[in-house]
């Protein structure tokens, strides 16, 4: 099986080293040097807090690799925690209740798609989803995908290999109408084409 590769990063040294240690103990996983982070699978990031500095630095990662981001924190709020997961955070571990079975946990979830969050964080990223379904998308006529029940229908038809004419008819639409709501929504999400915005619906499991 081969080995999870991780670049670690703290914020001062005493930490670092206690985190490597930790991470250099376990079988399935190989500690790489910072400046080897383009052959990395996940980073680690280690802080007493998430600071604006700190903001930067996740931004600014997340611009430059699509890397899963583990980080260690000694506490962080909802703002903070919704900052941190638009930013390739998939793991947040407390620094108190760091150990060497959940920091291995947190990066081989991490390193296969998987997240890691303590039970009173997903409490609140779920009622932060809740009220933006209910006061943001809901209004507008959209769902948590960022597409509207119409988009939906047309790009399932579109999935079962129907053409506009077809699609009209079976959802009783004029077919300006359908190319409208084709054309919006690859717009929108910056799609190429129809077989493109079908492709996207499915991976992310809208149809």
């Amino acid at each position: 099986m081969e080995r999870v590769r991780v670049v670690l990063q703290a914020s001062d040294p005493l930490s670092h080293a206690g985190l490597a240690n930790l991470l250099q103990s376990a079988p399935g996983i190989s500690l790489l040097r910072a400046t080897d982070r383009r052959d990395a699978n996940v980073l680690v990031f280690a802080y007493e807090q998430l600071t604006a500095d700190v903001v930067t630095v996740l931004r600014r990662t997340a611009l430059e690799t699509s890397l899963p981001v583990v980080l260690v924190v000694n506490e962080i709020n909802e703002s903070e925690l919704l900052t941190a997961v638009e930013n390739r955070v998939v793991a947040i571990l407390p620094r108190g209740a760091v150990s060497a079975e959940r920091l291995v946990h947190s990066v081989m979830a991490a390193a296969t798609g998987g997240g890691v969050l303590p039970p009173n964080m997903v409490g609140e990223l779920l009622k932060h989803i809740e009220r933006l379904q209910r006061d943001v998308l809901a209004p507008n006529g959209l769902n948590a995908s960022g597409l509207t029940p119409r988009e939906i229908d047309v790009l399932r038809l579109m999935a079962d290999g129907k053409d506009t004419t077809e699609i009209a008819g079976e959802l009783c639409y004029s077919e300006r109408t359908v190319k409208n709501v084709i054309y919006n929504l690859t717009h929108r999400l910056k799609l190429r084409n129809r077989s493109h915005a079908v492709a996207y619906a499915l991976r992310a499991g809208m149809i």
